[in-house]
Formats: C-alpha cells, sequence, structure tokens
C-alpha cells in the first residue's frame, strides 16, 4: 500500500494582491510551498509526493524541492482552471503509477503548518472508515445571511465542521468520483469533501487543528509567521 501527498498549488493567490502566488511566496526566505513539502517529506507514513502546479512555475517547484531535500517529490503535474479540475489532473496522473488501493491525501499547497499527528489521524481514519476529512469544531456563533449584510437566522454550531485539508480517500475512489461527477455535470466543487457529498457519500472526520492555516490574505501570513516563532 502506498500513502501519497496530493498537494494542489495551481492557485494564483487573488486575494493576496501580490505579483507572485501565495504558495510560492517566502516566508523567513523559504517558500510556503517548501514548507508544506516538508511536512509531508518528514511524515514517515507518506512514500510519495505530488503537486499540482501553476502554470510556468514547474521549474521553480523543481528547483524548491532540490534546495530543500524533498527526495519523496515524484510527480509534477499541471494545474487545472478551478481546484476540481486540478485534483482530477493530479488522480489522472498518479492513476497511470499507483495501485487503486493507494491512500491520497489531497492537501493545499498553501497550508504549511500541517502536522504529523493531522496527517496520522487522517490516515488512520480513511484506513478504518474508508475516507478521511480534517475537520476542527466550529467555536464561533454562526449566522446566516442572504446579503452579507444583515441576518435574522442563527445556526447551531454544535452541528458544523469546519473542514481543512488533507482530505484522504483510496485513489480509486477519488478517480471514480471525478468520473461520475464529470458524468452528472459538476465542474466545480469546493472540495473533495462537498464533491463526495454532492455524488451522494457520507465522509468521516480526522482531527484537525487551529494551527492547520490556510494561507490567503496578508494577515494569514502574519499568523503563519508567529506560529513558526512558536514553534522555534
Amino acid at each position: 500500500m502506498t500513502n501519497i501527498g496530493l498537494i494542489i498549488a495551481g492557485g494564483i493567490g487573488s486575494r493576496m494582491n501580490q505579483a507572485v502566488p501565495k504558495q510560492f511566496m517566502t516566508v523567513y526566505d523559504k517558500p510556503i510551498i517548501a514548507y508544506t513539502m516538508e511536512r509531508f517529506e518528514n511524515h514517515p507514513s507518506i512514500d510519495i509526493i505530488a503537486v499540482v502546479c501553476l502554470d510556468g512555475w514547474e521549474n521553480i517547484l523543481s528547483s524548491y524541492a532540490k534546495q530543500y531535500n524533498i527526495t519523496k517529490l515524484k510527480h509534477i503535474i499541471p494545474a487545472g482552471k478551478v481546484g476540481q479540475e486540478s485534483i482530477y489532473n493530479g488522480i489522472t496522473e498518479l492513476n497511470r503509477h499507483y495501485d487503486g488501493e493507494s491512500y491520497v491525501l489531497v492537501h493545499d499547497g498553501n497550508r504549511p503548518m500541517l502536522s504529523k499527528d493531522v496527517i496520522s489521524d487522517n490516515i488512520a481514519v480513511a484506513m478504518n472508515k474508508g475516507n478521511a476529512i480534517t475537520c476542527i469544531p466550529c467555536q464561533e456563533a454562526m449566522l446566516e445571511t442572504k446579503d452579507n449584510i444583515i441576518s435574522n437566522k442563527s445556526y447551531p454550531r454544535e452541528n458544523l465542521k469546519r473542514t481543512q485539508t488533507p482530505h484522504c480517500f483510496k485513489l480509486r475512489d477519488l478517480v471514480e468520483m471525478h468520473v461520475k461527477a464529470k458524468e452528472r455535470g459538476i465542474t466545480n466543487s469546493v472540495a473533495s469533501c462537498t464533491l463526495a457529498i454532492e455524488l451522494g457519500q457520507s465522509v468521516y472526520f480526522s482531527a484537525g487543528s487551529q494551527k492547520n492555516l490556510k494561507i490567503t490574505t496578508q494577515e494569514d501570513v502574519d499568523i503563519f509567521k508567529a506560529l513558526l516563532k512558536g514553534d522555534n
């Protein structure tokens, strides 16, 4: 059995208002994508790393892998126009090389604080239940709005989970999901967990972490810097 970290790094980072895509921005002289790859590189249960990469950045990614000794990186795959297409491109390439029983951990390239415990639990739950979606409890009061201006309805937070990544599925199940999605005209599902639910499947929760930050804004970069200082 092979465990594969499939890192999705195809975004252009429009919310950062930067010329460099967010996953390639440097923090303390190291690119964010390198931090992310290192988390999979250093986990003993991860055998292979594959990165779905933004067009034009493949050679830069490859040079980062050499610079930071990411020896498990075996595949750099062209990104799609949207996240669902990028994941499809990734699993299609992996399906050419690995058995369908392999476990694929689909992870955001701009989540560089992924811990060993989160990876381990993601794999363990997937092996036990068939899939695993990294989640944390919803601690805030949740309000529903139609116009982002006003609300007259709340939603019980105990019924909600905040999803993170990785999302772990068997390779064959991911391939089957994306084939069904194409047949049904589903082209832009937000994530693997939402795609599974749209196809009528159940998903199971694995343990996430408040530190498993997704970097999308400059504020997130500031938090990431603080977390790195704390770890050091």
